[in-house]
């Protein structure tokens, strides 16, 4: 007896053909790399609880994203951490690259 695959892989699910091999490898996609931007500010904030501001340098698609679909998510974290959390564009950084820094 075998097990049929009813649904994608999560590799699948987390991630996207490369744009810049042809496809060959995959990438995070834009929505995987917030959550995980989400997550990592969250860590920082446990650690350094006395942090007064965050700021996220990351992709355009990144910031897009955050400033659409995630926006409630982002207003969720800074009003649990007390905390603004600025964003900002770097246009040199490829979608899965990203930086935190905070003050």
């Amino acid at each position: 007896m075998t097990r049929k695959r009813t649904r994608d892989s999560l590799g699948h699910i987390l991630c996207e053909p490369c744009p810049l091999c042809g496809g060959r490898g995959e990438i995070k996609t834009a929505r995987t790399v917030c959550y995980q931007i989400l997550r990592e500010v969250l860590r920082e904030w446990r650690q350094y609880p006395d942090i007064m501001e965050f700021c996220i340098i990351a992709s355009q698609t990144v910031i897009d994203l955050f400033l659409e679909d995630e926006a409630q998510a982002l207003d969720l974290l800074q009003e649990f951490i007390h905390c603004p959390v600025r964003l900002q564009v770097e246009y040199c950084y490829g979608p899965e690259q990203y930086d935190i820094t905070f003050n």
